[in-house]
């Protein structure tokens, strides 16, 4: 792969992950969408445009070069002592699930009870932790892939389900915008697969929505969750009253 084909990839891998389009990074260059399309197809801009697009990208010629290697070792999870360590300080829990959501270093300490100084910290930890590529004193590189999601019962997931899920649940669900059903039936394994191939599609709905509003401000978007969940299941107290063997003799 050329050096010139890794540089493109890198900053299209850049772009989507902040949810930009080519005509944004147009706008902030000062130059026509075409130009930059026509730049990324063909790899053949000059060394002074490329200074611009790391400037305005935030990131430096070498992360740029080093991203085609950092795309196919991105975390798609983290490991169980990663997560523990997020579990025992609930700071580092934060910051990683903003982080991972593409807040930004300002947008941190604008919302929540940081100074510069505390996150700073933060971010050391989370650097660590090899979670984050952390380069004081605001320059942050998530180490998690797009597709990132925690470990199937991790240390985050417990926590989740013992801790967040009732606190969700336990919701009024009585807004305009909110939704709450509760489906029960019984289902062929054949409608079981057909179930969660579309739980998977409304996941992947939902993770690209969220990266393309992360370039809104903050004062566009809200914080939203969705709980999907789908397995062979019987309410316990109706189990309880299942005719057993004996009795149907």
């Amino acid at each position: 792969m050329s050096r010139s084909t890794v540089l493109v990839r890198s900053i299209r891998a850049i772009l989507r992950a902040r949810g930009m389009t080519y005509r944004q990074l147009a706008q902030l260059l000062g130059l026509s969408e075409p130009t930059i399309k026509r730049d990324l197809s063909r790899g053949d801009f000059s060394l002074g445009r490329l200074d611009r697009i790391c400037d305005v990208l935030d990131v430096s010629l070498t992360e740029l070069v080093q991203g085609a290697a950092h795309d196919s070792a991105a975390l798609t999870e983290l490991s169980e002592k990663q997560e523990r360590a997020l579990i025992r300080d609930r700071r580092l829990l934060l910051v990683t699930y903003l982080l991972v959501n593409a807040w930004t270093f300002a947008e941190i300490v604008a919302t929540f009870a940081f100074d510069e100084n505390d996150l700073v910290k933060v971010l050391l930890r989370l650097d660590e932790l090899r979670i984050v590529d952390f380069r004081p004193p605001r320059r942050v590189r998530r180490l998690t892939a797009r597709n990132f999601s925690w470990r199937k019962d991790g240390p985050v997931q417990t926590f989740f389900v013992e801790r967040v899920a009732p606190e969700f649940l336990g919701g009024k669900f009585d807004a305009a915008s909110d939704e709450l059903h509760f489906l029960g039936g019984t289902l062929s394994p054949v409608s079981r697969a057909r179930m969660n191939a579309a739980i998977a599609k409304l996941v992947r709905d939902f993770e690209e929505m969220a990266h393309h509003d992360a370039r809104l401000p903050l004062s566009e978007r809200d914080g939203c969750s969705a709980l999907l969940a789908l397995r062979r299941w019987e309410f316990s107290d109706f189990t309880k009253l299942r005719r057993r063997p004996a009795d149907s003799r």
